[in-house]
């Protein structure tokens, strides 16, 4: 399939010189390159660890203010 690209000057120049260093196309390098970017997101998405949620009771401290980082920074400070 055809299509068009907007590539930045100098990428494109850096993809040329290394299709040509490789002996290969442009084309090749950009769909090799576009396989590899795909693949390793799939990857890394299978690698994303389960998000740990406390099921616990209680809440914050009473008295302490959730809605600033300051108070909450405060508060971690005073358990130390």
């Amino acid at each position: 399939m055809k299509t068009t690209l907007d590539i930045n000057d100098g990428l494109l120049a850096r993809a040329k010189a290394q299709a040509a260093r490789e002996r290969s196309s442009l084309t090749r390098l950009i769909e090799d390159g576009l396989r590899l970017r795909l693949r390793n997101r799939r990857a890394s998405a299978k690698n994303v660890p389960a998000l740990a949620i406390f099921e616990g009771k209680g809440g914050l401290r009473s008295g302490l203010d959730a809605t600033t980082n300051r108070a909450l920074i405060d508060a971690a400070d005073d358990d130390a």
